[in-house]
């Protein structure tokens, strides 16, 4: 059977996660505009540093939880590195959708309102409160995902 363009999209993240190399969580995003892709990343150190997988986790040396200190961290997240990778390339994406698997957080939500993403479609939870409420107050669009296997339930 053919997938949805969600479904598709999704499957697409999943793969471009496997080159993370965060030791705690692995992000994957990806941008879309009339269903063509502009933009991917994956949450990882800046190009030109050391990977986490080299230099060990800060946030997990100092007992950091999910969602907070996102300034400890040496990795750019995946959100961020699709949204740079497009205005590296010139590629603009007002109106766009971003497809990525977790929830963005609040630096996240804040970078894609002012890119103009208007849609963004996410698989997994991310405790951060105030990102969905200031995608919200941006007339954002956002919808959790449910894959095929979900939705037969």
């Amino acid at each position: 059977m053919r997938p949805s363009w969600d479904d598709y999209f999704m499957s697409i993240v999943e793969l471009v996660k496997t080159r993370s190399t965060c030791l705690r969580r692995q992000v994957g995003a990806l941008i879309v505009k009339d269903k063509r892709i502009l933009a991917s990343g994956y949450n990882g150190a800046p190009v030109g540093c050391r990977h986490c997988e080299e230099t060990g986790c800060l946030r997990e040396k100092l007992g950091v939880p999910s969602g907070q200190r996102h300034e400890l961290c040496r990795a750019t997240h995946a959100e961020q590195n699709a949204i740079v990778q497009a205005a590296y390339s010139g590629t603009c994406v007002k109106n766009s959708t971003l497809y990525v698997t977790t929830q963005p957080c609040v630096l996240c939500a804040k970078l894609a309102i002012n890119a103009g993403i208007k849609k963004i479609v996410f698989k997994g939870d991310y405790p951060d409160d105030l990102s969905m409420e200031l995608l919200q107050e941006a007339g954002v669009r956002v919808l959790k995902y449910e894959g095929p296997e979900e939705r037969q339930l």
